[in-house]
């Protein structure tokens, strides 16, 4: 599975932005897509993630401002974020696996994108 992150910028303080992430390779409608993001000289942190049957899960920094969503038929996985904040400041990275047993473990996905830089300005 190959994936490229995509969407990233500089944007104001609530202001909205859609990070796409597109995948290749294997059967991308049976993996698990998810959303991290590493803020200067902090650690890699979930964001949200998506499963093929269609639960989705939030940090509790995001929930009610970001969505994920995802369409099998482009192999794309999106992530919606609104009311920004200087806080959301970060690289932000698509994963892929096809099993998790903990969906906000970085360590349980095989596949990352290259990242996309989302800069929040207050």
């Amino acid at each position: 599975v190959q994936l490229q992150a995509s969407g990233g910028g500089l944007v104001q303080a609530g202001d909205s932005l859609r990070l796409t992430c597109a995948a290749s390779g294997r059967a991308f409608s049976r993996n698990v897509m998810a959303w991290f993001r590493q803020a200067p000289g902090k650690e890699r942190e979930f964001v949200a993630a998506s499963w093929n049957i269609g639960t989705t899960y939030y940090a509790n920094s995001v929930k009610g401002r970001f969505t994920i969503s995802r369409d099998n038929t482009k192999n794309t996985v999106y992530l919606q974020m609104n009311s920004l904040k200087p806080e959301d400041t970060a690289v932000y990275y698509c994963a892929a696996a096809f099993h998790v047993g903990s969906t906000s473990n970085r360590n349980e996905y095989d596949y990352w994108g290259q990242g996309t830089l989302v800069t929040v300005s207050s």
